[in-house]
C-alpha cells in the first residue's frame, strides 16, 4: 500500500539529511520531490500545490530544535500536515436511528456490492447489530444473486424482490420489514452505471429523498486516482453523500484519491476495503494512513488486529503450557491460523515500524505458511503432541508426506524448538530477569570503540 509515494517521500526527505538547519533554498529542493511524489501518486494539482505551500510556510517559520535533525522536522510537519490533509480525525458511521439506513451509491465496478456485504459483517459482529441487507440493483440479476450468496456466507438476511423494477418500492418494502421484525440497520445496495449518465443520477437521488437515510455513502475504487475524485464531486454535487469508502486500497493505488477526495469534496473518508475477504475493511483513520505513507509503521492497527483473535481464556491455557515446556505443534498450528485471520502476512509485516521498508522487495505469496502446516498435518497426533518423538525415519515419511524435503522439515523442528524455548524464558519473569541483567553485565564489560 503506498510504497512508492513511501520511497519517494523518502527521497524528498534525504535532501535535507546532514543539513545543519533549515533555509528557503533546501527547503525548496525538498518540497519539490515531495510535489512530484504527490503528482506521481495522481493527487490534484492544487491539492499538491496548497500542501507543499503550507509546510514551507511552517517549516521556515519554526526554529530546529538542537536534539531534532532538519530532516527530522520536515518529517514531523509533513506528518500533521497529511493528517490535515485526509481529514484530521476518523469520522463514525451515524447508527442513531432505529433503524439507521444507509444508502450506498457508486459507479459499476467499484465495489458497492461486495462493500454492502463487508460493512454488514462489521456491524454484526463488531457493532453487534441485526443487519438486512437490500438489493436495489434492478439491472443486474448477478448482483441480487451475488448478494444473497454474501448473505448466506455471512449469515445475515438480504431482502430482494426481482418482480418489482422500481427500486424506491424495493428500499421502502425492506425498511417497513426491519422495523416489523427489529433490525438495527438497513444497507440498501444501488445500481451502478460504467460512466456517470442523468438516468443513474436521477434514480439515486430519488431513492434518497424517498427512503432519507441516516447515512449515505458513495464508494469508489481507489485505483481509478484523480478519475475517483471527479466522479466523487459530481455525486456529491447530486446527492451529497455524507462519507467516502475507497476499496481496493492493497491493489497497486497510488494512493491520489486517499490524498485529494477530502480536500475537493469535504466529505470525509469513513472506511477502506484492503482486500477480498469479507473481513478485510478497515475505519479510516488518517493519523494511521499518514504513519504508513511516511514509512513509520501502523502498531495500534496491528495491535487492534491482534485483539480481535484473542481468546483471553486460550491464552492462559497456553501460557500454563509454555511454562510446563508443553507447547507443541498443536499450539503452533493454531497460532499460525490466528495469524492468517488477521490479513495479509506482507501487510502485518508493513505495520511494524521500519519493516516496510525492509520488506519492500520481498515477495510474501498469500499461502506464505501452506509448506509448515502441510508438514505438521503430515504428522500422526501423537508426533504434534510430542514432538520429541521426531527421529529421522519420522521425518522422512513427514518429508514424503508433506511434498518438502528432509531438511525443510529439520528445519521446522529447529525453529520450533528455539521458539518454545523462547517463550517459556519470556513467560517466566524470573528468567527474563537473569537474561536482561546479564545482557547488562556484558554491554558493561565491553570494550569502547
Amino acid at each position: 500500500m503506498f510504497e512508492n509515494l513511501t520511497d519517494k517521500f523518502d527521497r524528498a526527505f534525504k535532501v535535507l539529511k546532514g543539513q545543519g538547519q533549515i533555509t528557503e533554498i533546501n527547503v525548496a529542493e525538498s518540497l519539490k520531490e515531495v510535489r512530484r511524489a504527490l503528482l506521481d501518486a495522481d493527487v490534484n494539482f492544487k491539492t499538491a500545490k496548497n500542501f507543499t505551500n503550507s509546510i514551507k510556510e511552517k517549516a521556515l517559520g519554526r526554529d530546529v530544535l538542537t536534539s531534532v535533525s532538519p530532516g527530522q522536522l520536515m518529517i514531523k510537519i509533513c506528518h500533521e500536515e497529511l493528517i490535515r490533509l485526509m481529514g484530521g480525525n476518523e469520522v463514525a458511521i451515524d447508527l442513531k436511528a432505529n433503524p439507521s439506513v444507509v444508502l450506498m451509491s457508486g459507479l459499476q465496478g467499484s465495489g458497492k456490492t461486495t462493500f454492502t456485504g463487508k460493512l454488514g459483517n462489521y456491524l454484526k459482529n463488531k457493532k453487534s447489530k441485526k443487519v438486512l441487507l437490500v438489493a436495489c440493483d434492478v439491472y443486474r440479476p448477478a448482483a441480487i444473486d451475488q448478494l444473497h450468496v454474501l448473505g448466506e456466507q455471512l449469515d445475515i438476511e438480504v431482502y430482494s424482490n426481482k418482480e418489482e423494477k422500481n427500486p424506491v418500492e424495493i428500499a421502502k418494502a425492506a425498511i417497513q420489514k426491519a422495523k416489523a421484525e427489529s433490525f438495527n440497520v438497513v444497507i440498501v445496495d444501488t445500481a451502478g452505471r460504467l460512466a456517470v449518465d442523468e438516468v443513474m443520477m436521477n434514480e439515486i437521488e430519488l431513492l434518497k429523498n424517498s427512503i432519507n437515510p441516516a447515512e449515505t455513502l458513495f464508494v469508489v475504487d481507489s485505483m481509478t486516482g484523480q478519475d475517483a475524485v471527479n466522479t466523487a464531486k459530481t455525486f456529491n454535487e447530486r446527492i451529497n453523500f455524507d462519507g467516502v469508502v475507497l476499496t481496493k486500497l492493497d491493489g497497486d493505488t497510488r494512493g491520489g484519491a486517499a490524498l485529494s477526495i477530502k480536500e475537493i469534496v469535504n466529505k470525509p473518508i469513513k472506511f477502506v476495503g484492503i482486500g477480498e475477504k469479507m473481513d478485510a475493511l478497515d475505519v479510516f483513520y488518517p493519523s494511521r494512513m499518514a504513519d504508513r505513507i511516511l514509512g513509520m509503521g501502523d502498531v495500534v492497527s496491528l495491535v487492534e488486529k491482534a485483539q480481535e483473535q484473542f481468546d483471553e481464556k486460550e491464552a492462559k491455557k497456553l501460557q500454563r503450557k509454555i511454562l510446563k515446556n508443553q507447547f507443541d505443534f498443536n499450539d503452533f498450528l493454531t497460532q499460525l491460523e490466528q495469524i492468517k485471520k488477521m490479513g495479509n502476512v506482507k501487510d502485518l509485516m508493513g505495520m511494524i515500524p521500519g519493516m516496510g521498508k525492509a520488506m519492500k522487495d520481498t515477495d510474501i505469496p498469500e499461502d506464505a505458511f501452506k509448506g509448515i502446516e502441510a508438514m505438521i498435518h503430515s504428522m500422526t497426533p501423537k508426533e504434534r503432541s510430542n514432538p520429541g518423538l521426531l527421529n529421522s525415519s519420522r521425518r522422512s515419511r513427514i518429508a514424503k508426506g508433506s511434498g518438502t524435503t528432509v531438511q525443510d522439515v529439520n528445519k521446522l523442528i529447529k525453529q520450533f524448538e528455539e521458539m518454545r524455548k523462547m517463550m517459556k524464558m519470556m513467560s517466566n519473569p524470573r528468567a527474563m530477569s537473569g537474561m536482561m541483567s546479564q545482557m547488562k553485565n556484558m554491554r558493561g564489560g565491553m570494550p569502547v570503540l
